[in-house]
């Protein structure tokens, strides 16, 4: 796990906290509101950026309207846990599309997938594919989510 980034100081997590509601916001709005100039917005960004805080710039895209309207969680568990296979088993699920989020987890599973599909038939087959055709996987267990009642990836920031 990741310690907090002591070089953060609280202009960089307001400007962070503005950039997860919105990253369009223009550099200069940023500013305005963080009482910091463009330019001085534009270095902190690209410093956090280079660091790895700021991971990527990214639309997020309501899942039903590009036609997969299922999202369905997924316990996993495997046979052996060999670092070897703990690795095959997340190269398997990064490499499926259909696969939105991949944990690997304490407890009594190893791996929680977020899975978006367009129909139960497209999760039929992507568990033939993913899970029955994969010696290594012990079992699974599905839970087709009702409602997107909170869905998000910001990060507290205070």
């Amino acid at each position: 796990m990741t310690e907090p980034n002591p070089s953060l100081d609280a202009f960089d997590r307001a400007i962070l906290a503005i950039l997860q509601r919105d990253n369009a916001v223009p550099q200069r709005v940023i500013g305005e509101q963080v009482h910091l100039s463009a330019p001085a917005v534009q270095r902190r960004i690209r410093r956090m950026e280079a660091q790895g805080i700021i991971r990527a710039n990214v639309a997020v895209v309501d899942p039903a309207a590009l036609g997969h309207p299922i999202t369905i969680f997924v316990e996993v568990e495997l046979v052996s846990e060999t670092a070897p296979d703990i690795d095959a088993a997340k190269r398997a699920f990064t490499a499926a599309p259909e696969v939105q989020q991949c944990y690997y987890v304490t407890g009594e599973v190893d791996f929680m997938l977020v899975v978006l599909v367009p129909s139960m038939a497209a999760y039929e087959a992507l568990t033939r594919r993913l899970f029955f055709a994969d010696p290594n996987i012990r079992k699974f267990r599905s839970f087709v989510a009702m409602d997107r009642v909170k869905v998000g990836l910001s990060v507290p920031v205070g």
